[in-house]
């Protein structure tokens, strides 16, 4: 029975349907074998959350608060000190914060599970231009890497696609849900593109020197995206013969539907991609990473772009860098009056979790806390065309949240005792958690 159902899936189908469906049935066995968390039903009574400190998300703070939410939306946020009535469940959160969820932006969460497990990576597609691919339709709402965001108070995400020169198109969800249908907030809301270096390390294996080499090709690499962005404006699909799919999914940057994500991180690149990209006729444009930023903070100004600033708990690229340079290169970019929100981690979408921490790390180079939380909550909101939802906690907006015994922004402080996504009341429990609770038990000898 085995050999008939493997030889019937391989008759006609290609080795990428055979891949994703192989990643599938190990998604399943996984979830089997560990008990995925369900995702919460919907809120049916109202919630009151009285007493807590409530950080905004927007700089402001209110020390002894009264937050209300029914039917998923906030219905009152101000001082417990007011007479108003409480309705439904009251949680005494005296001695607590609550903030709203933080949002983790340009991350392949749920798009690869297991590095080693080619099944269970769908991040990256074959081919160096692709806006056409959509990293919604891959994303595993059951990913374990996803389920351990929650306990830090991750709630939201940008799922982005990795790889190439134009990676694909990214989407916005949440982080309960059943399948990405449910998890969907905002559907393929920017195309991201990985704009060429000037510099690139030497290919030793072709003889070249290690270390940076000007890249000799990067004039031509340039004039490749320019090409295909004029193409693209020039393409019609109304009275186009065929249907070009990259040329098709470019035409949201030029109607302001959609924003353009460059990924560059020197003073000249910076430059050269944006003015590129204008002259294209992009409307909307953010720029990721950033490094050099700060010294083309009045460009970027005049062109009112804002940045999603490389991560702070990494070194500095150049030796003559300053060695904190990373930790306050946020705080220069606020100051120069950029809007700014903080990137993840390059290295691993488990260590976008720390993204609290990252936030908390830029505080104590000198930004004001409350700014510093905005770079993952309400500024990260805006950047992403979220803010009149999620972000900060007004009245009428999503009532997605968390409450914390401490201060979220450290890592000793963040430790969470309820978190809701549009009003509902979200498990907390992951893998590690059931882990943590089962040796704990092991060696107290019970």
């Amino acid at each position: 029975m085995k050999a008939d159902f493997l030889n019937n899936l391989n008759r006609g189908h290609s080795p990428r349907l055979l891949k994703r469906v192989f990643g599938s049935i190990c998604m399943l066995w996984i979830a089997v074998a560990i008990g995925q968390q369900t995702p919460a039903p919907a809120q049916v009574q109202p919630i009151t959350i009285e007493g807590a400190t409530a950080h905004l998300g927007n700089g402001k703070i209110i020390e002894n608060s009264l937050i209300m939410f029914a039917d998923g939306k906030l219905t009152f946020v101000g001082d417990a000190k007011m007479k108003i009535a409480r309705t439904g469940k009251v949680i005494d959160a005296k001695g607590q914060h609550v903030y709203p969820g933080l949002i983790a932006p340009a991350k392949p969460l749920g798009l690869v599970e297991i590095d080693a497990v080619r099944a269970t990576d769908d991040q990256d597609e074959i081919g160096g231009i692709l806006p056409h691919i959509r990293s919604l339709i891959a994303y595993n709402a059951e990913s374990q890497v996803v389920e351990s965001m929650r306990p830090n108070g991750v709630l939201l995400a940008q799922i982005t696609p990795q790889g190439g020169r134009i990676s694909g198109t990214s989407s916005i969800v949440q982080f309960d849900a059943w399948n990405w249908e449910d998890a969907a907030v905002k559907t393929d809301d920017g195309i991201h593109l990985n704009w060429p270096n000037t510099f690139r390390r030497g290919r030793w294996w072709l003889g070249e020197p290690r270390g940076f080499q000007p890249n000799k090709d990067y004039q031509k690499d340039v004039k490749e995206v320019a090409t295909f962005m004029a193409n693209a404006k020039a393409y019609d699909n109304d009275t186009a013969k065929e249907v070009n799919l990259a040329y098709a999914a470019m035409q949201g940057l030029f109607s302001g539907a959609q924003k353009l994500y460059i990924y560059a991180h020197g003073e000249k690149e910076i430059i050269d991609a944006i003015t590129q990209a204008k002259a294209a006729g992009v409307a909307k444009i953010v720029l990721v990473g950033g490094y050099q930023a700060h010294k083309v903070a009045s460009f970027l100004k005049e062109h009112n772009i804002p940045v999603l600033v490389r991560y702070s708990h990494t070194l500095p690229f150049f030796e003559d860098d300053d060695y904190d340079f990373t930790y306050k290169l946020p705080k220069l970019l606020s100051e120069a009056g950029l809007l700014v929100a903080l990137q993840n981690t390059d290295d691993s979408n488990f260590a976008t979790r720390n993204l609290p921490f990252y936030a908390g790390h830029v505080a104590a180079q000198g930004l004001d806390k409350e700014k510093a939380l905005e770079l993952i909550t309400g500024n990260t909101a805006k950047i992403l065309g979220i803010d009149d939802t999620y972000g900060t906690l007004e009245v009428g907006k999503s009532a997605t949240l968390f409450i914390s015994k401490g201060d979220a922004l450290d890592m000793v402080g963040n430790q969470l005792s309820k978190a809701f996504i549009d009003g509902r009341d979200i498990s907390l429990e992951t893998h590690q958690t059931t882990l943590y609770k089962r040796y704990m038990g092991k060696y107290d000898g019970k």
